[in-house]
């Protein structure tokens, strides 16, 4: 018997999107992109300059789920413990005792995790990969669902710390945020005026459903037609001269790593799901390849100077392969 999609759980999700929609002016492709990574249990990366709601976007979206939010603000003065926790003696009880840091809530909002150095910027890594912060030597699970969205702002670089291969390997996604459009703008200053009233976010759905919500992801179809599609993209990233784009070679240094192409398939699945599809199309992983790819795939020098960025590289890609 052929498994389908709850439609009723899918439209919980509509809610959602339109809920977060509600507060947030324009962004909704990010809003979207946001909501898939939390169908699928990933992580997310925001890059943009400041003031493009994208704490609001996770505040939001943390409301409109009932779930606990806490943000870290990422300084170069912070430390591992700060974030994860420490054990601190009790003179009354002349024992240590644990006392858990802000990563453990639903929804954690890295705030600037450029600006904080390699070893606090690690402190993360455990949590976002097992769902699990050690702590001494006791180990805590994290409450479920888990989602960090870490922002970065592209345009400032000193006082920085870019952030290591393996850990951008762990985000999902990396999500580029741009400035609102004229119309949008227009709608933010309306809704600033002091005799506007900003709308109330509403709970319209469980946290614990998020769970059943990722859990019936699953069920969505991806072809084996799908699957060589995914494949070659994330190939073409390794070894492009064997797929014809020679061109390619003297540009990437790295590829990407098969985390990228279980990116693909989760979130494929998530997007389906939203849009209440029974099965993954070959426009999911086109939309979706900007995000995935953008920052795993590591650039040699030559393409730094010719000015060839690996948004360039993925639309190559991209047009190179044959429509399914």
């Amino acid at each position: 018997m052929q498994t389908t999609i709850n439609l009723e759980l899918a439209d919980k999700v509509s809610k959602l999107i339109a809920e977060v929609n509600k507060v947030v002016v324009g962004q909704k492709s990010v809003i979207l992109k946001c909501i898939l990574a939390l169908l699928v249990d990933g992580n997310v990366l925001l890059e943009g300059v400041p003031g493009l709601a994208k704490t609001l976007i996770f505040k939001t979206l943390a409301a409109s789920t009932g779930g606990t939010f806490k943000r870290i603000q990422f300084t170069p003065d912070l430390l591992p413990a700060d974030i994860t926790g420490t054990r601190v003696f009790n003179p009354q009880t002349l024992k240590f005792e644990v006392v858990l840091g802000p990563i453990f809530a639903n929804f954690v909002l890295a705030d600037e995790i450029n600006r904080a150095p390699a070893k606090v910027q690690s402190a993360l890594l455990e949590g976002m990969q097992e769902k699990q912060v050690t702590i001494g030597n006791q180990s805590f699970p994290l409450p479920r669902p888990f989602i960090v969205m870490a922002t970065q702002n592209p345009i400032e670089s000193e006082g920085t710390y870019p952030l290591p291969e393996a850990q951008l390997d762990r985000f999902i996604m990396k999500i580029k945020i741009d400035y609102p459009n004229f119309n949008e703008e227009k709608e933010i200053i309306h809704r600033m005026q002091s005799n506007f009233d900003l709308p109330n976010v509403e709970k319209v759905i469980e946290i614990n459903e998020i769970i059943d919500l990722q859990m019936e992801v699953e069920k969505v179809k991806v072809s084996s037609k799908i699957e060589d599609y995914i494949t070659k993209i994330v190939f073409i990233t390794r070894k492009p001269h064997l797929y014809g784009l020679n061109s390619l070679s003297k540009y990437i240094m790295y590829g990407s790593s098969p985390r990228a192409t279980l990116a693909f398939i989760k979130l494929s699945k998530a997007l389906a799901f939203v849009e209440k599809r029974q099965f993954v199309i070959p426009e999911d992983i086109e939309y979706l390849a900007f995000d995935v790819l953008r920052h795993r795939i590591i650039l040699t020098y030559e393409a730094q100077a010719e000015s060839v960025t690996t948004e360039d590289i993925i639309l190559t890609i991209i047009k190179s392969l044959p429509k399914i």
